[in-house]
């Protein structure tokens, strides 16, 4: 008997209504265990730290992405952009698998576990192997993804300065953090736009809805992404994982889920990333990386337990922001003083204390500009089209240095 499953159904999300599965091959994708890993992994890492109801997951954001994709086709069809099923098919897989690599807390996992290989190729490996599950369905969404296809709109609407990915995560991450000023207008960004030369283009009476956006995403970065509680989670996350990987590498056997040991135990490089790598890194997901730390909490060993301990009870290390470098010295000098505090080497000391820096440039010039259609149909860069003297601002990269350590050396 033929399975006679209705394959057109309905999300009710609370960002936009109902979201419709506009086809059976966008239902299967959905359905495949590759996607349904999304749901436990989360979209904001370890924000939830800060912003107790960021729990949403990359699930929920790919099918906003989707959604968005759907309003935009149905925009640009209405001022008679054509683009054929087959198009319309390829951008919307190519949107709902975008993020398909990311791993469980992507941004750590990127610079500690999984060294040299980031989410974006990963998505490509998961894209390959579904293609050949799928009899070749997803070739143009593939061909589409890499920007291989002629029609140099359809990658703008995916991966740009303003994609649909931008446009749902600020008004979800919005949402459910609570930080309003991250709103963005994503129905009426996308009522603007139009092509013109294969390029997608806003129209000049849309100018004001982009400063929005760019301001906005701005802001979600200094109050969100970026916010010091967030980011000393996630360093503190990176030194876990890289201790765990140290002790992994002394021949140390940790207690976690057989996905991870995989990934603690080999280095993993791009070349390296087989069918099999694909299919152990397609069963990890935030789980692993929690119950990991929850059982290294009372792990043998200092720097492991103790950073553990941390996270788990969000107690963690004091940070410190700072518009000027923070010297050396002065980072030398503080783990010195609590490696004699806590008997343990200045080396060990360094996985306690550390600095850096973090930047934040909501739009960029050298990137490819949002580009203002004008009224007599002539086309400008949105920061020479706009009277907002902060757009020039917004362009400019802005950097803060920051310092790690210990509670105990305040």
């Amino acid at each position: 008997m033929v399975n006679q499953i209705n394959k057109l159904k309905i999300f009710n999300d609370p960002i936009y209504g109902f979201i419709t599965i506009p086809s059976a091959l966008i239902y299967d994708l959905v359905q495949h265990p590759y996607f349904q890993r999304l749901r436990r992994i989360s979209q904001m890492g370890l924000s939830y730290l800060v912003y107790p109801g960021a729990n949403h997951t990359r699930f929920h954001h790919a099918l906003g992405c989707m959604h968005l994709m759907q309003k935009a086709i149905e925009t640009l069809r209405f001022k008679e952009v054509e683009i054929s099923a087959e198009e319309e098919s390829a951008l919307l897989v190519a949107i709902l698998l975008h993020d398909i690599g990311h791993g469980p807390f992507s941004h750590a996992m990127e610079k500690s576990i999984v060294e040299d290989v980031n989410h974006e190729a990963i998505s490509l490996l998961f894209m390959n192997q579904l293609n050949d599950e799928f009899d070749g369905k997803l070739s143009l969404a593939i061909q589409v993804f890499k920007g291989e296809y002629h029609r140099k709109f359809m990658l703008q609407l995916i991966s740009s300065q303003l994609d649909m990915d931008r446009m749902d995560y600020l008004k979800r991450d919005s949402f459910y953090t609570g930080v309003a000023e991250g709103n963005v207008n994503s129905e009426r960004l996308i009522q603007m736009m139009t092509v013109v030369d294969d390029v997608l283009v806003i129209e000049e009476k849309g100018i004001y809805s982009v400063e929005k956006f760019l301001l906005s995403r701005r802001l979600m970065y200094w109050q969100a992404y970026l916010h010091k509680t967030s980011l000393v989670a996630e360093l503190i996350l990176m030194k876990v994982l890289k201790r765990a990987k140290e002790l992994t590498l002394k021949g140390e056997i940790l207690p976690c889920s057989v996905p991870f040991q995989f990934f603690l135990q080999n280095k993993v490089t791009f070349e390296s990333f087989d069918s099999k790598t694909l299919d152990l890194f397609s069963q990890m997901d935030d789980f692993d990386i929690i119950s990991a730390l929850k059982a290294w909490q009372t792990y043998d060993d200092f720097i492991l337990s103790t950073l553990s301990k941390m996270i788990i009870n969000r107690d963690l290390l004091k940070i410190k922001l700072s518009a000027e470098k923070i010297s050396a010295e002065e980072v030398q000098a503080l783990k010195e003083e609590y490696a004699a505090l806590n008997n343990i080497s200045v080396h060990d000391a360094s996985y306690f204390i550390y600095r850096g820096k973090i930047k934040n440039q909501a739009y960029s010039k050298e990137a490819e500009p949002i580009r203002i259609l004008k009224k007599d149909r002539t086309i400008e860069d949105v920061v020479e089209a706009s009277d907002q003297l902060n757009l020039k601002s917004l362009s400019k990269l802005v950097t803060k240095y920051y310092c790690c350590f210990p509670k105990q050396l305040i």
